[in-house]
């Protein structure tokens, strides 16, 4: 993975990304639903169900929702859970486990304004390049009523890193794996950059970063953020 500037791909560049990431995800499903999610993660999502049932939320939109394992315990708690990804193979995992999913992209978000109490998005948005990233969050913000909450964990680093990763080396966190398929690109950013986009987009209530491994560079970076309220 090598640096680069903090630039858009062109159409084809990305379309390619697009193709990469639906071999790659597609053939990885059955086994990434069986995969256990890490403890800290497991922690930010019971927190974050805590602040929604004190906040009597009702519906939560996961952007990126992988085959599910989220969204079972999201759907345990008692909310009203749709969730959308990129990958056909995720999403028919995730209709599997009897989930309301949805093949979409994270920038195209196929729903009404204002539809959403709460989304929820874990290891996905650093996927994006800064184009796409600005994009979705807007969707994001687009979708939830004002004064909603999203949830948002991404792998980052100490500086800008930008490139394809091949294998289980992509994602730290997963331990052992196999190889599914074609390399998949990664726009880690750095903690500053995080917040900044963040801040556009609402009020950061919370945010913690913690590294893949003692010493290691590559951290995962989660924020809570509140959309700003009714206007008046």
């Amino acid at each position: 993975m090598t640096s680069t500037a903090n630039a858009s791909e062109p159409p084809s560049d990305q379309e390619a990304r697009r193709a990469d990431f639906l071999a790659y995800y597609d053939a990885e499903a059955a086994d990434r639903a069986r995969r256990p999610v890490p403890p800290w993660r497991v922690a930010a999502q019971q927190e974050f169900l805590a602040r929604l049932a004190e906040e009597r939320s009702g519906t939560v939109l996961e952007v990126g929702c992988g085959p599910g394992r989220d969204g079972e315990a999201i759907s345990a708690a008692g909310l009203a859970y749709t969730g959308v990804d990129l990958s056909p193979g995720m999403v028919e995992v995730a209709r599997a486990a009897g989930l309301d999913a949805h093949v979409a992209s994270a920038t195209e978000l196929p729903f009404e304004d204002h539809a959403f109490d709460a989304v929820w998005s874990m290891s996905t948005l650093m996927h994006l390049d800064d184009a796409e990233l600005e994009a979705a969050l807007s969707e994001i913000v687009r979708v939830l009523v004002p004064g909603g909450l999203f949830a948002v964990g991404m792998w980052g680093a100490a500086e800008l890193t930008v490139g394809t990763l091949a294998g289980p080396a992509a994602e730290p966190a997963a331990g052992p794996g196999k190889d599914y398929g074609p390399p998949r690109y990664f726009h880690r950013r750095t903690d500053t950059m995080v917040r900044e986009r963040l801040g556009e987009h609402g009020e950061i209530e919370s945010w913690w970063t913690r590294p893949s491994s003692p010493g290691s560079s590559h951290r995962y970076q989660y924020a809570v953020v509140r959309t700003p309220g009714p206007a008046g």
